[in-house]
């Protein structure tokens, strides 16, 4: 039931207002976007500083769960994007949200927050330089045969193809504008009531753009190339998402997987215990916002402060439904190493945290 029902539940609100726009955007990259503006700027040989402040705040802003983010990071490493900032991007996303942040600070505690905040930041960067250095060669390789191949004529000044991206860019951010915690700036609140307006008057303005400036052939590659990546990604994320209903449940309900055992393998601040957190929080599927709830329930039942912050750093760039999708895109070493890398630095990030916040054993 739990399965069948975080499907459900995953389908309403992340596949229409999620993915779908995702795959177009991920779909006008492999159309539109110059190949070599993106190995100029994230392949293996870009500047170290631009390319990995690239992919960490492009990500961050994006504010996306493990499984939309996928779409997006398939479409930069297919044209040529460096393993290293293609990873940065893809954990940045998720993990880098402000929001989230913002609601940790409250809700848990500003100490996890700000432990939150430098430790995704870190992790993204880190993490993105480990994967460069481990795979640099067979990365300057699979780089190497894309400068073979004929690139992208521009067909418009930069700066319509440029508003064309960044209307899609606000259009997913905007229909997934989360509901702002009380005490927060009526500013903030006044979005969350138009974003539904907002969506519409930029969805608008991109159907002009797009019937202005863009001829029919490009238009069918466009919805083409996002056609391929929906087939690629969204069965696997489908499948994963049936999987981490049935074992973990989602925040209403559990799934064969009893919270109390769950709570009771990570009180304390033992090696265990921000292991084990790392891990069950890498195969967790978490909706955006979502951990902050189910971490709220689990620290309630005992959950120590440094196994928390592992789960908060492991579980929202990670999941079962991501780690099949990655490994699709990138293969099944690279998909091992990353996930490794993510598990192994929350673990560390949740021993140093506890000890030194952690006061209650």
């Amino acid at each position: 039931q739990e399965a069948l029902a975080l499907t459900k539940s995953y389908a309403q609100e992340h596949v229409l207002l999620c993915l779908i726009p995702a795959f177009f955007i991920a779909g006008a990259i492999a159309t539109f976007v110059s190949q070599n503006s993106v190995m100029k700027y994230l392949g293996p040989s870009a500047n170290r500083a631009l390319a990995y402040g690239v992919a960490s705040s492009s990500g961050g802003i994006l504010a996306v769960c493990s499984c939309t983010i996928m779409p997006l990071f398939a479409g930069i490493y297919q044209r040529g994007a460096g393993i290293g900032p293609a990873t940065a991007f893809l954990y940045s996303g998720p993990a880098i949200n402000v929001l989230a942040i913002i609601l940790t600070a409250n809700v848990l505690g500003p100490e996890l927050g700000f432990a939150r905040a430098i430790g995704a930041v870190a992790f993204s960067v880190v993490i993105g330089l480990i994967m460069q250095l481990i795979f640099n060669k067979e990365d300057k390789q699979r780089t190497g045969q894309m400068l073979q191949m004929p690139d992208i004529q521009m067909a418009r000044p930069l700066w319509k193809d440029a508003l064309y991206f960044v209307l899609m860019v606000l259009i997913l951010i905007f229909l997934n504008w989360g509901e702002p915690k009380q005490n927060v700036s009526n500013f903030w609140q006044h979005i969350y009531n138009s974003k539904w307006f907002i969506s519409a008057g930029l969805g608008i303005l991109l159907l002009v753009i797009l019937l202005a400036w863009f001829k029919k052939d490009e238009l069918k590659d466009w919805t083409s190339s996002s056609w391929e990546y929906a087939k690629m990604i969204l069965p696997l994320l489908l499948a994963g998402v049936v999987m981490a209903g049935f074992l973990i449940g989602n925040q209403e309900k559990e799934g064969i997987t009893p919270s109390e055992w769950i709570s009771g393998y990570v009180g304390g601040n033992s090696l265990q215990a921000n292991a084990f957190a790392s891990v069950v929080g890498a195969f967790m599927y978490f909706a955006t916002l979502t951990e902050v709830p189910i971490l709220q329930k689990l620290m309630a039942a005992g959950m120590g402060k440094g196994p928390s912050l592992a789960l908060l750093l492991a579980g929202p760039a990670l999941s079962l439904p991501n780690m099949l999708v990655i490994r699709k895109v990138m293969g099944t070493k690279k998909t091992l190493v990353y996930v490794t890398l993510v598990v192994i630095m929350a673990t560390i990030s949740g021993l140093v945290y506890g000890y030194f916040f952690d006061t209650s054993y």
